[in-house]
């Protein structure tokens, strides 16, 4: 999986990439730019393009097993796949930190302590064996 982190106007996101319990990739994008729109995903590689498919309006016939962060006109939305409606989203408070992905929890305990976005994925790093590689930040503009 991977941890995403939110605080601040700034995304941070690890690049690993993992199969079960192997280490696929520490290079792997975690970002996708379509239509303007960057997307920050978390979950089953081959259904991240079904969730951004969905997320303009061709749902998936087939359960979709990712979600995870769009910034879209300057505004922050949580995203995932509905199995009736295709997409869901909704739109979070700038203000209030977040995180998603396997080491979501140790990324907001360190958010909750005083940690920037950065340093809560380096603090998920720590524990989480599915996230790893390099921290990559995205500052939002808006």
């Amino acid at each position: 999986m991977t941890t995403i982190a939110y605080k601040d106007g700034v995304i941070a996101y690890d690049s690993r990439q993992t199969r079960g319990g192997a280490i696929v990739s520490d290079n792997a994008p975690k970002c996708q730019v379509v239509d303007g729109v960057s997307f920050f995903l978390s979950g089953a590689v081959c259904d991240e393009k079904a969730l951004i498919a969905a997320y303009f309006g061709t749902p998936s016939a087939v359960a979709v097993e990712c979600s995870g962060y769009a910034v879209d006109d300057g505004k922050l939305l949580m995203v995932g796949h509905d199995d009736k409606t295709g997409i869901w989203r909704q739109e979070l408070d700038p203000e209030n930190p977040d995180a998603i992905g396997s080491g979501s929890a140790y990324a907001l305990a360190a958010m909750d302590m005083g940690a920037n976005a950065e340093e809560a994925v380096r603090a998920a790093m720590k524990r989480d064996i599915y996230t790893g590689g390099k921290v990559v930040t995205f500052r939002m503009v808006g």
